[in-house]
């Protein structure tokens, strides 16, 4: 509980040097920005598509903050399961998503009927990731259906299939493809696996320049008449408040995370 719920706000933006004096170190900041948008779904167009479904009455703003809270308590319940399993074990807390197949298992090994429990859990779980893996597509089948005629069905199959078939690269980098490196000539790519680069990629150019491009067009392109009334937050102060937010706060926000992942901003 204390590893979680304890901070230490000093190591959010300083380090110790060698020498006991503090440094400037921003990058757990960075990092942790950067991590919203996987945790959040931003920058990918699943929020707009799946948003365009939404009843006209409802309110986006409220619908925000409801999604955030929840996705952030379902985090720390999260935190609060795996982490104790990690230091009774011995494991790293570092370890990152692997720890879920490394500490659940010995939970379920030290419970009654862990077996059955262990295989349900784990069923589930491949269904949450087919889950987001149709959320991740919505936006190409909308965009095939409403801009190219085709059925939904048809649109459906052959996007399914072509992430299937682009999944396969990261499958092959693992075995067959182990020693392939694309962009090699680069120093920040010469170690990287067709699945390190396709990660890379994503996570630190992709996101972020769509979370960029949503907030330009929230605040600058779209009608303030229209985003206030989708919002339904009025013309006072919590409107004007996200406006000066989505137009300058975030646009600079997203361009630092952006050029930290990108190694040109260089902290730690």
């Amino acid at each position: 509980m204390a590893f979680l719920f304890k901070p230490d706000f000093n190591a959010l933006l300083f380090k110790v040097g060698a020498d006991g004096t503090k440094i400037w170190n921003p990058g757990p900041v960075l990092i942790a920005l950067g991590h919203a948008f996987f945790t959040l779904s931003l920058g990918m167009g699943a929020i707009m598509v799946y948003g365009s479904y939404l009843p006209s009455g409802t309110s986006i703003a409220r619908t925000t903050f409801v999604i955030a809270g929840a996705d952030t308590v379902v985090a720390l319940l999260a935190g609060m399961v795996i982490f104790p399993i990690v230091f009774a074990n011995g494991l790293e807390p570092a370890a990152g998503p692997g720890l879920l197949f490394q500490s659940l298992p010995m939970a379920f090994g030290h419970m009654p009927w862990g077996g059955f429990f262990g295989t349900l859990f784990f069923i589930l779980l491949t269904f949450a990731a087919w889950s987001s893996s149709i959320s991740l597509i919505e936006p190409a089948v909308t965009w095939l259906v409403e801009n190219h005629g085709m059925e939904r069905l048809t649109a459906s199959v052959i996007m399914g299939i072509a992430c299937w078939a682009f999944g396969l690269l990261t499958v092959f980098s693992f075995n067959i493809w182990s020693d392939v490196r694309l962009l090699s000539m680069f120093e920040t790519f010469k170690d990287k696996t067709l699945f390190d680069l396709l990660d890379y990629l994503t996570a630190n150019l992709m996101l972020p320049l769509g979370g960029l491009l949503t907030a330009i067009f929230a605040g600058w392109v779209m009608r303030t008449e229209a985003s206030r009334d989708e919002l339904e937050m009025g013309d006072g102060l919590a409107y004007r408040l996200w406006l000066l937010l989505v137009r300058f706060i975030t646009p600079l926000a997203v361009i630092v995370v952006f050029l930290h992942a990108i190694d040109v901003i260089r902290v730690g």
